[in-house]
């Protein structure tokens, strides 16, 4: 009685074996996974940031934000900033509670907030934009993201260097085994991205860490996986 299970996870095994065979070339071959990258200076940005408030009452926290969110909109329109690099979001307001430890809870608010989002065109305007933020009455800064214009030339080079790497350690190991590359059987590619090397949240009352956004990079990687065919 003993047997039949170990007989029958022997099968399953064989079996599993099999079809993993089957699902791959039948012929000697090397697998290699190339990666490239990409040091970028960034020339664009986007941030976000949002308004809070906490008022007695719903009406004055919406008049409160609405107020900073305008100031902040006329502040960017007066520096030129184009509107389809602006976006900001619907109102939010929740009441605040109290909650005693005997006793049902007190409203004591109301909280409301927006939040704005900004495309920066040239990264040199950042911290003024920022600035603007600030002294329209903004009261946090949610992120960071440094970008560059020409995302798609960079991705290039990376996949290109990432070819490279694949081709380089496919020749190295075969060459360490005695055998010669006979082509390539097949790629599998997926783009990876970019890796900002400056993203951050901030509160705006720090203002001087939002400067060195120039002196900053961006970092692009990508890989692929290629299958050699070998003598």
């Amino acid at each position: 009685m003993k047997v039949i299970p170990t007989l029958v996870t022997a099968l399953t095994l064989s079996l599993s074996s099999v079809g993993v065979l089957a699902n791959g070339p039948d012929f000697p071959h090397l697998s290699t996974t190339g990666y490239g990258e990409v040091v970028a200076t960034p020339d664009m940005a986007q941030f976000s940031v949002k308004i809070v408030e906490s008022t007695m009452t719903a009406e004055q926290a919406k008049l409160a934000v609405d107020k900073v969110v305008q100031d902040f909109l006329d502040a960017l329109n007066q520096q030129g900033v184009e509107k389809q690099n602006i976006s900001s979001s619907n109102l939010y307001i929740t009441p605040q509670y109290h909650y005693p430890k005997n006793g049902k809870p007190e409203l004591v608010g109301y909280r409301a907030s927006r939040s704005i989002s900004v495309t920066v065109d040239d990264l040199a305007n950042l911290n003024q934009y920022l600035d603007l933020a600030l002294n329209s009455g903004i009261n946090q800064v949610d992120n960071i993201q440094l970008q560059v214009k020409d995302q798609a030339k960079y991705q290039q080079q990376a996949r290109m260097a990432a070819s490279k790497d694949a081709n380089s350690k496919a020749e190295s190991l075969a060459q360490g085994f005695g055998k010669d590359l006979q082509g390539v059987w097949r790629i599998d590619y997926k783009m990876s991205g970019q890796q900002p090397i400056l993203m951050r949240s901030m509160a705006m009352d720090a203002r001087s860490e939002s400067n060195g956004y120039q002196d900053s990079a961006i970092i692009i990687r990508d890989s692929v996986d290629v299958i050699y065919k070998l003598d």
